[in-house]
């Protein structure tokens, strides 16, 4: 009885370690496929004057210089919204005055 239950748990070990090392394949896989869809992306800059293909380094590089940029850009665009948002102030307050300096100039008429 101990004997068959040892050879059961094995068996269960084995099928485990199986499973185990199909989902490991599958995942180095979509790792692969997502690594070429990177490098198909950056493909108009991943080639080289010599029209040799970069690294993985250089297309990792090349996707932080892109992170970057996008962070400078959403930056400058805030900071462009602020400064809107400050003129729009300011010109409903001249507005605001400009109001009360007609009101006032009709009255004194």
């Amino acid at each position: 009885a101990v004997g068959a239950r040892r050879a059961l748990q094995l068996q269960e070990l084995g099928r485990r370690e199986r499973v185990v090392g199909a989902e490991l394949g599958w995942a180095r896989e979509q790792l692969e496929a997502f690594k070429t869809q990177v490098m198909q992306a950056c493909a108009p800059a991943a080639v080289g004057g010599a029209g040799k293909a970069l690294t993985e380094q250089e297309v990792i590089e090349k996707v932080k210089q892109i992170s970057e940029e996008n962070q400078q850009s959403q930056e400058r665009e805030n900071h462009l919204q602020e400064e809107l948002s400050s003129r729009l102030s300011k010109e409903k307050e001249v507005s605001a005055n400009l109001e009360v300096f007609e009101k006032s100039l009709s009255e004194l008429q």
